[in-house]
């Protein structure tokens, strides 16, 4: 079963942790062992795996992604303005994948399952898949 996640953006480009709800997930779905797949489908938006302890992370990572993709270029060509975001999205990715042990999210200490906004604000889905196993 897929399961779906239904986030509310606030700004162009933002990083929200959504770790928790992932863990809420495999608590209900009562997932002692296996995987959750986090899957983002859509063309402007990814999902990561990043620091979760100092916010400073999520503005430098945005800041930097800024300054390599920048929201305005003279050789974009794409009609809808929003080249910067697909880029930003092919660098970070659409997925991510973490074991489940014990009932709980297998990550390192200061990491976190985050969903990254590139051309926000928007509603937006996140597909959790939970495998046993």
């Amino acid at each position: 079963m897929i399961h779906t996640l239904t986030l509310q953006t606030n700004r162009r480009d933002e990083m929200t942790d959504i770790t928790g709800l992932i863990g809420e997930l495999v608590k209900e779905q009562q997932t002692e062992e296996g995987m959750a797949v986090i899957y983002c489908p859509h063309t402007t938006a990814g999902i990561a795996i990043n620091e979760n302890a100092d916010p400073d992370v999520k503005r430098d990572v945005l800041m930097r992604l800024d300054e390599v993709y920048p929201w305005e270029h003279p050789k974009y060509r794409h009609a809808e303005g929003n080249t910067a975001a697909h880029l930003k999205v092919m660098t970070v990715g659409t997925s991510q994948t973490v074991f489940i042990e014990n009932g709980r999210l297998v990550l390192g200490r200061w990491q976190g399952i985050y969903f990254c906004e590139f051309d926000g604000p928007r509603r937006r889905t996140v597909l959790v898949k939970l495998l046993r196993g």
